[in-house]
């Protein structure tokens, strides 16, 4: 594999469409990505802090008086957790049910999980039954242009991984719905049985440590703290996606912050310029 001769992210500065956060950061060496899957790719779960945070006020009170300040709290949470295992995020909200001590049935994380789950679950699946194989179809439930990205990078010689705090059953069936399973063969990562799942940051050293990989060689995407703090602290290079999941590209101005204060590199609004983003990103080969 020939590689490009490296180049600053500084050297980009004049393109409208990616937003250089590390001037200083090398580009054009990755050999291996990761992404992240909701939000980044789908949206099929878009709208899931809206089942989350409504679940977490009504467990925490218990048909009591909401205590000041106690959404905010959540809110805050859920976006910082954004990317985690579910069950982390669970973890949490029992917790908060004990601290406040008012619930007259407080239940464990995996209880609430499933609780969670059997919410999010109706509208995903209406969003599933919708689609009827074509192409078409399944970019109105992909981040605009991610399909092309994907395959662009793949097509550069780059090892494509898909990390996920959603279960695995359902990162399977999701990521085969939208037509990206293959992008990512055996390498999708997605909770399995809750205990024995793997977190973003142990999939990242798997990759590192099986591959050989030396910080700018290995390339994270998302749309969460999580996968972009996890990818900064090992030195990869970052891609926050700030993308507007209604619209499923476009600037989601929160999306940009938190990925920002996370250590992103560099963020898009989506991957409409999938093929010089990638030949940016990757080597010739």
């Amino acid at each position: 594999m020939t590689y490009n001769r490296p180049r600053r992210a500084g050297d980009l500065t004049h393109f409208d469409w990616l937003e250089v956060i590390h001037p200083d950061v090398n580009l054009g060496r990755v050999r291996h990505a990761l992404f992240d899957f909701d939000g980044t790719i789908s949206v099929i779960r878009r709208g899931w802090e809206k089942v989350m945070i409504p679940l977490m006020v009504e467990k925490i009170v218990d048909g009591h008086p909401v205590p000041p300040d106690l959404e905010a709290e959540i809110i805050d949470y859920v976006d910082r957790s954004t990317g985690i295992l579910t069950l982390k995020q669970m973890e949490w909200l029992a917790d908060a049910v004990r601290r406040h001590g008012v619930s007259s049935e407080p239940k464990t994380a995996r209880e609430y999980k499933r609780i969670y789950n059997e919410r999010l679950l109706g509208p995903v699946r209406g969003r599933l039954t919708r689609l009827d194989g074509s192409q078409a179809a399944r970019d109105t439930l992909s981040i605009a242009g991610s399909r092309q990205f994907l395959e662009a990078l793949r097509d550069s010689g780059v090892t494509l991984y898909l990390a996920s705090g959603t279960d695995h059953i359902y990162v399977e069936e999701e990521a085969a719905a939208l037509g990206v399973a293959p992008f990512f063969g055996r390498h999708i990562y997605g909770a399995k049985d809750d205990a024995g799942a793997m977190s973003k940051a142990q999939v990242i050293q798997r990759i590192i440590e099986e591959n050989g990989l030396h910080g700018e060689e290995l390339l994270v995407v998302g749309d969460g703290p999580v996968e972009i703090r996890n990818g900064t602290d090992i030195g990869a290079v970052t891609l926050g996606v700030a993308a507007d999941e209604d619209r499923r590209q476009g600037l989601n101005s929160r999306k940009r912050e938190r990925v920002i204060s996370a250590g992103a590199d560099l963020v898009v609004t989506d991957f409409l310029h999938y093929t010089e983003l990638a030949r940016i990103l990757a080597p010739t080969r």
